[in-house]
């Protein structure tokens, strides 16, 4: 106990044990209570990890994270540190975590992270797309129906996605990705992160579906897939350009500047735009 408590949400290994880091080690051998989304797998880990838990295991996971949030919020306020883990990764990112770091903010308890692996910027990573700009979408929606309404929205992002999906799943994505996005969409499927049978298999949509369907992947699995190209802004007419010019000249801004932010807005030399302006 200490004189504050505290939540430390824990960043466990994808899959092999010697991504831990000295401090969740540290972590998961002095908090006094830790709460694990799978207790067996935490037992597993801190054998791996030679680490001896000494405080108390409950579990936490989407089951009972709602009875459960407020119990631990109880021990946080009265001065308890609160290690959080689930089954690989940081919590809270499509795993349990947010319901709880929701309710220690609201209870003034600070929270803290011994931040480490993540599925979501390992898998971005070894994409090879543009990661400079990306999305995380999770897990799709499962039912057929709902997660092509969801790819049709999706379809436009201009930012590289990335995915979370179960197995059984991957390959009716696939072909739900390829559909909404079209066949030749670069895309990675990575599989089993870190683990023995590590897999990255960079591919258009169209392919990676027809090997999913073939080939039926096991494991965890993260899809990373480049987001669309920018579309090319349409060139408005003579009158609309000179329009466009002025609407910004009327905000206070110089003609010289105004014309360079519609050249720049729809693709055009500014030399262009400033002969149509000053035409007599």
């Amino acid at each position: 106990m200490t004189d504050s408590g505290r939540l430390v949400l824990l960043g466990a290994p994808l899959g092999n044990p010697a991504d831990a880091s000295a401090r969740l080690r540290d972590v998961l051998g002095t908090a006094d209570v830790v709460a694990a989304e799978d207790t067996r797998r935490l037992s597993r880990l801190a054998r791996d990890l030679d680490v001896t838990i000494a405080g108390r295991v409950v579990s936490y996971f989407e089951g009972n994270e709602e009875r459960r949030t407020p119990e631990l919020v109880d021990v946080l306020t009265a001065g308890y540190v609160v290690a959080l883990v689930t089954d690989g990764g940081m919590p809270s990112v499509s795993d349990p975590g947010y319901r709880l770091v929701r309710a220690a903010v609201a209870a003034g308890v600070p929270v803290t992270a011994a931040p480490g692996p993540s599925a979501v910027t390992t898998a971005l990573a070894l994409s090879g797309l543009p990661s400079d700009r990306f999305c995380f979408e999770g897990f799709l929606p499962r039912t057929p129906g709902a997660r092509r309404t969801r790819l049709r929205a999706l379809a436009t992002e201009e930012r590289t996605l990335v995915l979370f999906e179960a197995p059984h799943r991957v390959a009716a994505a696939l072909a739900d990705l390829a559909d909404a996005f079209g066949a030749d969409r670069p895309a990675a499927l990575c599989r089993e992160l870190t683990k023995t049978y590590e897999e990255v298999r960079r591919r258009p949509l169209g392919e990676l579906a027809r090997w999913a369907t073939e080939n039926d992947p096991r494991g965890e699995i993260t899809l990373v897939v480049a987001g669309a190209p920018a579309a090319p802004a349409t060139r408005p007419d003579d009158d609309a350009l000179r329009a466009a010019v002025a609407e910004r000249e009327a905000t206070g801004i110089s003609r010289r500047d105004a014309i360079t932010e519609v050249a720049n807005t729809f693709g055009l030399r500014r030399r262009d735009v400033y002969t149509l302006v000053h035409q007599v």
